[in-house]
């Protein structure tokens, strides 16, 4: 069975490829290399002893979508995460968030209405719920007015996806409403491998522990939290990607119940950004640098999953912990570094 992961060589995707392919999957990727790296290739085939199909192509440009899906009207599945996905930088830049991530899911949903087999598994956000009332976070928490241009993009990516699963009984999708991951594969052949600046906590935690970044900047320490910093559900990436199979599978095996569902996928625990930092310097042995600063936009104060939905329906729960991510966050930073 071929499926086809959009942004395969990013962060999550690379380790859902590496989950697909030890399941016995043909993957072809797609990914403009914007903001991963080609070398990703080489450790998704470490791992695996297979390399992956590869396109390089920027999903924007319709008619390359198109001339794809001609070459490969045998995909049964597709797992779209190509988008960008920095809360910060979406508030900086509206529009480039909108173009990228809403003009090409839209491309590939009407590519995608032309396969035969229709199943589509769509990278969404815990974003969506804003500031939560309740914590945890359940499916049936209300999907609030967006904190930041990007959480809007995944609110309205899920809208445009049910939108066409109304009139196209035949398009089967599962959005799966991620909350905060990190980590890196055991093997450390890949890991988050951010272009620039980090975007996220954790490869910024790492970049100041090995001396690349002189001090890490934690946003906001007044929050009405257990120590000041904001809560979030920090999950295992390689926990994350199996989830992706599962997901992938129940549509394959029409075990799905409608033709749009939607899961949390967290640990069901909430930490804080202190207790994170804390995780790290525990399995590194290194005292992290590290400054409260002012607020940050977007950010919401908590927010963690009711997990329950993903354990009982897909079959799926995490394995691994905030130690254990930490550590094969700050070994794959290691092992960057010295080449």
């Amino acid at each position: 069975m071929k499926i086809l992961v959009t942004g395969g060589l990013g962060f999550i995707g690379s380790h859902t490829v590496v989950e697909l392919q030890n399941e016995g999957y043909e993957v072809v990727i797609i990914d403009n290399l914007s903001n991963s790296s080609i070398e990703v290739l080489d450790g998704i085939t470490a791992i695996t002893n297979k390399k992956p199909h590869f396109e390089k192509l920027d999903l924007r440009v319709k008619q390359d979508v198109q001339d794809f899906f001609k070459r490969h009207n045998d995909v049964v599945g597709v797992i779209h995460f190509a988008a960008s996905k920095a809360v910060g930088e979406s508030v900086a830049e509206p529009l480039m968030y909108y173009e990228n991530n809403i003009t090409t899911l839209v491309y590939m949903l009407q590519e995608l209405s032309g396969l035969n087999t229709k199943n589509f598994i769509f990278s969404s956000s815990c974003t969506v719920y804003g500031q939560a009332d309740e914590l945890p976070i359940t499916e049936n928490a209300p999907v609030k007015v967006a904190e930041s241009p990007y959480g809007n993009t995944k609110q309205i990516g899920e809208e445009i996806i049910r939108d066409v699963c109304k009139v196209n009984g035949d398009v089967n999708a599962i959005a799966l409403r991620y909350f905060n991951p990190i980590g890196a594969h055991p093997s450390t052949e890949i890991g988050e491998l951010p272009i620039g600046v980090p975007q996220n906590l954790v490869p910024f935690i790492t970049q100041t522990g090995i001396g690349i970044r002189e001090q890490l900047s934690v946003f906001g320490g007044d929050y009405p939290t257990s120590d000041g910093t904001c809560v979030r559900d920090y999950i295992h990436v390689v926990d994350l990607a199996k989830a992706h199979v599962l997901a992938l599978q129940r549509l394959l095996n029409h075990k799905n119940d409608s033709n749009f569902e939607f899961f949390n996928l967290g640990t069901g625990k909430g930490s804080t950004v202190l207790e994170a930092v804390q995780s790290f310097e525990r399995v590194s042995g290194k005292s992290l640098n590290y400054k409260i600063v002012d607020r940050r936009e977007g950010d919401v104060i908590s927010a963690y999953a009711e997990t329950s939905k993903a354990n009982k329906v897909l079959g799926w729960k995490t394995e691994l912990t905030l130690d254990d991510a930490m550590d094969s966050a700050w070994k794959w930073e290691q092992k960057i570094r010295t080449k």
